[in-house]
């Protein structure tokens, strides 16, 4: 590591009155891989926002490379070589490798643009970081994880001298992590200083050198990695201790009824004659590797995608499920993995989402019944203990965990008996899901029964009473908490025809 090229101190913001920084600080050396950590609505993209210029901030002084600074928008902090790699892509899918990555400041010839020399430039970046991809390519051909290297060229071609990565794996396979740490570790090499946003653990311990934890808007402290254990970085995180051990044997009674049983279910290439059975006060598990067709098997049962063909019953009997309307009637409540496109609208407020999917229960003549919406969703606050000022708040303005809280509470609101929870905690921290885990098993006590779809084994092992496996579209096995590993699971994950 070398000087110190970013030191933030003393910064204040607040949004509609409520603090999101106080006196928040952070410091970067050239060569330097430094992650930021802290739950959900710790206040770390809103100071790196602060920092990139998306943001104002209220108080407190911003140093870059010895000098005070201020950027009044995004452009003028790139222009200076502070970049930041966000969580959601924001590529334009009919154009170019070459031509995303120059986009506003394409090579021209005349009044032309010339495509030879921006794809010529593009290549020799892609060299530089021994990444192959095709600078003609049309951006949408190509998998999240080859847009997200073509982000960090995009940085690298705006001779950026500090990188800031949001929580950059989230959506990428093991090989591409494996890429993406390769390229951060020669960019560092080059002295490029690299903020490095992620919730999982293993990651911070693999890639960064120094690590700055936040909590509640505030700066808690600053480890040296290789000094410091995972427990040490929770604990800071979430001032309580976290515990992550797997679950041992399953809390369902052997004769419980079955509440949900699925026959021969087909639904396109990815699901193929999958059956299984889902008991009252039940979480199943359901694992497997990318592509495996978890989501597709979630979508078909909740009418969400058509059915090629298959039986579907609810408490022994056959039920028809050609749409979502179908499924919440029949008492089928599904959590999204994408709860941004799928489970919430951010432009609305918490009580709005709430009440969404039983909007009629509070329409009488035309007319929406605000008080019972009010009372309902203030209860379902309570009941799940998501921060939030009020019910009026814009889901927006709450962490990923909160806003899955929103979700959940959508569906308890329907009287939802069935749950399908598809990567229930995705971008949430230790500590938010924590709180989902126990959520969780507060409603199968209660005696409502999950699905829960998850690419985390830790969190298969830790919450599931039975793991459904599936490869390929098909089930390849079954196995109860007792019998399973993690080593068990990923066989049957690999098991191809």
């Amino acid at each position: 590591m070398g000087e110190v090229i970013i030191r933030m101190e003393g910064i204040d913001k607040a949004f509609a009155g409520v603090p999101a920084l106080k006196k928040a600080k952070l410091e970067l050396k050239t060569g330097e891989v430094h992650a930021l950590m802290g739950e959900n609505g710790a206040g770390k993209s809103t100071l790196m926002k602060i920092l990139t210029g998306i943001y104002s901030k209220d108080a407190g002084q911003i140093f870059y490379e010895g000098k005070e600074v201020e950027y009044k928008n995004p452009r003028e902090a790139q222009e200076a070589g502070i970049i930041i790699v966000h969580q959601e892509l924001n590529m334009m899918t009919h154009l170019t490798v070459a031509q995303n990555l120059f986009i506003g400041r394409e090579s021209m010839n005349g009044k032309l643009i010339n495509d030879r020399k921006m794809n010529k430039d593009a290549a020799e970046i892609f060299k530089r970081l021994n990444i192959d991809i095709d600078p003609a390519a049309v951006i949408g051909t190509l998998t999240v994880g080859r847009q997200q290297m073509v982000e960090i060229a995009k940085a690298i071609s705006s001779k950026a001298k500090v990188i800031v990565f949001d929580e950059p794996t989230a959506a990428l396979t093991e090989t591409e992590i494996n890429e993406l740490f390769k390229i951060i570790r020669d960019l560092r090499d080059q002295g490029i200083g690299i903020i490095y946003i992620s919730h999982r653990m293993d990651e911070i311990k693999q890639i960064t050198d120094r690590v700055t934890v936040m909590r509640d808007g505030e700066y808690v402290g600053t480890l040296i990695t290789e000094e410091c254990t995972k427990s040490d970085i929770i604990n800071m995180m979430v001032g309580r201790v976290i515990y992550e051990e797997p679950k041992q044997f399953s809390n369902v009674p052997e004769d419980a009824p079955v509440v949900l049983s699925v026959r021969n279910l087909n639904a396109g290439r990815m699901v193929q004659n999958v059956s299984f059975d889902l008991k009252k006060g039940e979480i199943l598990g359901f694992a497997g590797l990318m592509g495996a067709g978890r989501t597709e098997t979630a979508r078909a049962i909740f009418g969400a995608d058509k059915k090629d063909s298959g039986q579907i019953f609810i408490n022994g009997k056959e039920v028809t499920v050609n749409s979502p309307m179908d499924a919440v009637k029949h008492g089928i409540g599904y959590l999204s993995e994408d709860r941004k496109r799928y489970g919430i609208i951010v432009e609305k407020s918490v009580a709005d989402n709430s009440v969404m999917a039983c909007l009629e229960r509070y329409t009488k003549k035309g007319l929406i019944n605000d008080k019972s919406v009010h009372k309902d969703a203030e209860e379902f606050v309570e009941k799940l203990k998501t921060k939030t000022p009020s019910v009026e708040q814009f889901v927006m303005n709450l962490s990923g965990g909160n806003q899955q809280k929103v979700v959940i509470a959508k569906w308890l609101l329907c009287n939802s008996e069935i749950l399908i929870f598809d990567e229930p905690t995705r971008g949430i921290d230790v500590g938010a899901k924590s709180e989902i885990y126990t959520l969780m098993n507060e409603l199968v006590k209660q005696g409502k029964s999950i699905i829960m779809i998850s690419s985390e084994l830790q969190e298969v092992l830790r919450m599931s009473d039975r793991i459904v496996v599936m490869c390929e579209g098909r089930k390849t096995g079954e196995l109860s908490i007792e019998e399973a590993s993690q080593e068990k699971i990923m066989h049957l994950a690999t098991l191809r025809e």
